[in-house]
């Protein structure tokens, strides 16, 4: 079998696609003045709350290490606090503000929109297959 060069190979391109959703969606929150890894925070929040730092991480595609440090930044800005998990004590969870509500709210149209754009370019059909077929490849 012959050697597939790196620009067609399946990893590279989905590398490059990820690169220019993200770069888009940083540059279409910049206004907003929040980083695109606080806003998955946010996001991932916003879906349920309070979370554990494991689970946001995970969710947010974040390095705990990285989320501790982001964590206080946003805490210092008063966007998240902590607070014990009344369940165990060695854990801390984190919650929203309301500013931080507030801000997720501002700019939640911000990735819905990015959503459309992609749905747009692909048709729904293919869309729905493609995060099927992505889907697959992350189990």
């Amino acid at each position: 079998m012959a050697a597939v060069r790196m620009k067609d190979q399946l990893a590279y391109l989905i590398a490059s696609l990820n690169r220019q959703f993200e770069a888009d969606l940083t540059e279409r929150l910049r206004p907003g003045g929040i980083p695109i890894e606080q806003f998955r925070i946010l996001e991932v929040l916003d879906a349920r709350e309070p979370r554990a730092m494991g689970e946001i991480a995970a969710q947010a595609l974040i390095e705990t290490p990285t989320l501790t440090k982001i964590i206080d930044k946003m805490a210092t800005e008063g966007l998240v606090y902590r607070a014990p998990d009344p369940n165990d004590r060695r854990r801390v969870l984190i919650l929203t503000t309301a500013d931080g509500k507030a801000l997720f709210k501002r700019l939640r149209g911000v990735s819905s929109a990015q959503e459309r754009r992609i749905v747009e370019v692909l048709e729904s059909e293919k869309a729905a297959e493609l995060k099927s077929l992505l889907r697959e490849l992350l189990q």
